[in-house]
């Protein structure tokens, strides 16, 4: 198998190529230079690929200025349409088109499915949509399209990895009153939903890529603490966010409660149901490094 991976030097994109070379499936990471080739060039270097991972996007937990918006945007939306643009040259196109979208899309009111279109109002949802939409015009040339809405990814990085300092000197705490929920996946199970997808020729379309089980922010906060035997009792307040990210603010401080349906009735199990099991594993791998 052969799989051509942006973003593969990311938090990710790195656990996946491992995993990926662990099934001794050839890996070629199309880097940032690699973006700026011709669309024609761009084929010529993943020709052969069977399968196109595309992880690709600027950070948000950043300040939002005018010029990062930008950023954010063009890192997801204008890579995403340069994959299309040179699959689309490709002599002999992939089998598979796996793009990455996220939760955010979703608006903070209800718990949704994939079937369910109560979207947010604000930039990220805005980028999140035009991102989709430009990963399924791989479907116009006839590429099977796969678009994974994440969830907080929990393992060795991430989140995690900038929430456990402050937590270890017993500076932990939820973000405001707590009560925003929480969507979320272990890295392991991720990596189980692309080798599924891959393996899967009838998976199709978007598919949320959470666990099944959401929870609260203050219900992540509470288990962490339980975890690492130490207090969590001080709150981040939201206006602290807003004075270090701007608008990104929102991103940070929102939440979206969403369930995994198509994977699950496309019979996909997942290994880490309850965030409990989750941070307890991630935690303690950790600690082995």
């Amino acid at each position: 198998m052969q799989i051509a991976l942006t973003g593969a030097t990311g938090f990710v994109g790195s656990h996946l190529a491992n995993v990926f070379w662990e099934k001794n499936w050839k890996v070629t990471p199309i880097l940032r230079d690699d973006l700026a080739l011709s669309s024609k060039d761009l084929a010529k270097k993943i020709n052969g690929s069977e399968v196109i991972v595309n992880l690709a996007g600027a950070n948000i937990a950043k300040r939002w200025t005018e010029d990062y918006k930008k950023e954010l945007y063009n890192s997801r939306i204008g890579t995403t349409i340069k994959l299309v643009e040179a699959m689309g040259q490709m002599s002999r196109k992939p089998k598979i088109f796996i793009s990455t979208s996220a939760v955010g899309i979703y608006d903070d009111k209800g718990r949704y499915s994939e079937s369910d279109y109560n979207f947010a109002d604000n930039y990220l949802a805005n980028i999140v949509k035009d991102w989709e939409e430009a990963a399924l015009r791989a479907r116009q040339i006839n590429i099977r399209t796969v678009i994974f809405r994440f969830g907080v990814v929990l393992g060795k990085g991430g989140l995690l990895a900038k929430m456990l300092p402050s937590f270890k000197l017993g500076m932990g705490g939820t973000i405001g009153n707590g009560r925003q929920s929480f969507s979320w996946v272990h890295i392991e199970d991720l990596i189980r939903a692309y080798i599924f997808a891959v393996e899967h020729e009838d998976l199709e379309g978007i598919y949320n890529l959470v666990s099944p089980n959401a929870v609260t922010n203050k219900v992540l906060i509470k288990t962490l603490a339980k975890i690492l035997h130490r207090p969590a009792v001080s709150p981040v307040p939201i206006w602290v966010l807003w004075l270090t990210f701007g608008e990104g603010a929102v991103a940070i401080s929102s939440g979206q409660n969403t369930i995994p349906e198509r994977l699950l009735k496309a019979g996909f199990r997942f290994k880490f149901e309850t965030i409990e099991h989750a941070l307890r594993d991630v935690v303690s791998s950790i600690r082995t490094i």
